[in-house]
């Protein structure tokens, strides 16, 4: 009785020293009340794949007993569902530290409340929700207080092991082989399936289904235009030959245990001859062979943070874009917050300039100028604006909650002049801001206009020099009318309504899937736009094609291999940085 009358008192304790809304979490909707929308819980707890990779138990005598099985279960979970936001390490990144030091402290009931019910600050509520059982909590609970294991370090010997050349160079078309419309293809994710689907966008017929790495985040082309790369979350890199009669893979190799960017050289005289990717874990970022994906160079990334000066161990690479007029790529470091300008002119004289922006650097792209770059630090709320002409910062600009641009979307403004687009994932907004220092010197690198869009959980806005129309999607949003369609601006009257397109509908599919819409794209005329509707891998996904001129359906692409299809890449528009 003592024993039970102790725990009782130390689950009060724990309950009341979290705030009302958590204890408020069985009668109601734990996300409304947090201060957190549900599409960023989405958005925050995505899986790693790492969590299929042995790793050492490191026993803590003060931590909780686990067993070895109850380690490995407990640290797929983990990699599963928590390492986005705290890290490999656990030692934080857009969430809080869970070291033993700070977890050990509290103790397992505490932590087991904590884990059932979440916070405001956006822990997610893993009991209550479903997500996780009482008996998985209480085995996070005891985990958290062990020491976290290290996933293995990959240098060139590593990389060197998972190199493959499918195909040698010598061995490859020397010109076209094929009667396809190469400007006009699409790389299509088949995110479950670990595949992309190449599509030809003048008949909308399947080219090849290409094995790749697991849920493709992005695809690039090099300068040429005959190399596709593709990369994985789990950091496999694909290079596709589309001069080949059946485009396919040539090269590929691991570059990590978890990636998301890719990007190829493209100023005049490097055509081709580069590839850089850089990865989550470990935080690095490789330059290889443009034609074979040998490596050839790894740089850390590992480093101080840009406000408090702190080192941070795993400041993971989240995307990379090449500056076209001039041998540069240009790579963001989430955690520590720093943009690093890489000089490939001489790779054994690397020159890399620092430059300090703001944290948790995420995605973005170049102006319609392509002088300057503009990326997304997310959950700082910022969009930092960087003059590649002269290799320095140009701006940070305060915009709505965890801005998630894509690449963005330039379009001129009747009023203000030439913008750059972004929208939000933590709120309904969509902020233009100004990219002209010349002509409209007043509006630059500020928020000129702030339009109201569906909701939150927005992914991807986009438009096209040759468009009148702004789309944006609302994927996350938990309101299935939301993200099972997308809103349109005219951008020649921003002060009209938007015009909402049911995509999910038009497509007209048999089951009851999620039917997400994601990620609209055009051809390369600009006068199609495609979009992913995107179902669970056991459920019928398709791809919906909008006549932008009309805003009506054109046709819907079906397939039983188009499954969880995602980001769409039209070969053109993704050469020449056309958004």
């Amino acid at each position: 009785m003592p024993y039970l009358r102790l725990k009782l008192k130390q689950v009060t304790f724990a309950l009341a020293a979290l705030p009302l809304a958590v204890g408020l979490a069985l009668a109601e909707d734990p996300a409304a009340k947090k201060g957190v929308t549900g599409a960023e819980l989405k958005y925050q707890a995505g899986a790693s794949p790492m969590a299929g990779v042995e790793m050492h138990q490191n026993v803590n005598p003060k931590a909780p007993a686990m067993s070895k099985e109850e380690f490995t279960k407990a640290r797929q979970i983990y990699f599963e569902r928590c390492a986005g936001c705290h890290g490999v390490l656990r030692k934080g990144a857009t969430g809080k530290p869970l070291t033993p030091d700070i977890t050990l402290e509290k103790g397992t009931e505490y932590l087991k409340v904590f884990i059932a019910y979440g916070s405001p600050a956006g822990m997610p509520n893993w009991q209550t929700s479903g997500e996780l059982t009482a008996e998985q909590v209480d085995l996070m609970a005891r985990y958290v207080q062990q020491e976290p294991p290290t996933p293995p370090e990959m240098g060139l010997k590593d990389m060197k092991a998972t190199w493959k050349v499918l195909v040698p160079p010598e061995k490859r078309p020397t010109k076209k082989m094929n009667n396809y419309n190469l400007d006009n293809i699409f790389s299509t994710t088949l995110r479950d399936a670990g595949e992309v689907m190449l599509i030809d966008g003048d008949t909308k017929k399947i080219i090849n289904i290409v094995k790749t790495g697991y849920a493709v985040h992005i695809s690039r082309m090099s300068a040429s235009g005959r190399y596709l790369f593709v990369i994985g979350r789990d950091a496999r890199l694909n290079l596709i030959d589309l001069w080949m009669e059946k485009p396919d893979n040539v090269a590929e190799i691991k570059i990590g245990l978890e990636a998301r960017s890719v990007e190829t050289s493209k100023a005049k005289g490097f055509e081709d001859k580069y590839a850089i990717a850089g990865s989550y874990w470990p935080p690095q970022f490789v330059i290889m062979k443009g034609d074979t994906l040998e490596p050839l160079k790894i740089v850390s990334t590992r480093g101080m943070t840009v406000d408090t000066q702190e080192f941070h161990p795993e400041p993971r690479v989240a995307s990379i874009l090449a500056v076209h007029d001039k041998p540069e790529f240009i790579v963001n470091v989430k955690e520590t917050g720093k943009i690093l300008l890489v000089d490939y002119g001489d790779i054994n004289a690397l020159k890399v300039t620092e430059i300090g922006a703001a944290r948790f650097l995420h995605d973005g792209g170049l102006d319609a100028s392509h002088r300057y770059f503009m990326v997304a630090a997310n959950q700082s709320n910022k969009i930092a604006v960087v003059d590649t002409k002269e290799g320095k910062l140009a701006g940070l600009v305060e915009v709505g909650k965890i801005p998630h641009p894509g690449r963005g979307a330039n379009f001129v403004d009747p009023k203000f002049g030439p913008v750059w687009a972004t929208g939000h994932l933590g709120d309904e907004t969509i902020a233009l801001i100004g990219t002209d220092p010349e002509k409209h010197k007043d509006q630059a690198w500020k928020v000129v206009r702030t339009l109201k869009g569906q909701g939150g959980g927005s992914l991807f806005i986009k438009t096209h020099p040759t468009s009148k129309n702004v789309y944006v999607d609302t994927t996350l949003n938990p309101d299935a009318k939301i993200s099972q369609s997308v809103a349109v601006y005219n951008v020649d009257d921003l002060d009209k309504p938007y015009q909402v397109l049911p995509i999910a509908e038009w497509a007209g599919l048999k089951d009851d899937g999620a039917k997400r819409v994601v990620q609209p794209e055009y051809n390369k005329a600009g006068d199609e736009v495609w979009f992913s509707v995107w179902s669970a891998k056991d459920k019928e996904s398709a791809i919906v094609v909008v006549d932008d001129k009309t805003l009506k359906l054109k046709t819907v692409i079906k397939d039983p291999k188009l499954i969880t299809p995602t980001g769409k890449f039209n070969v053109y528009n993704t050469q020449h940085d056309v958004y």
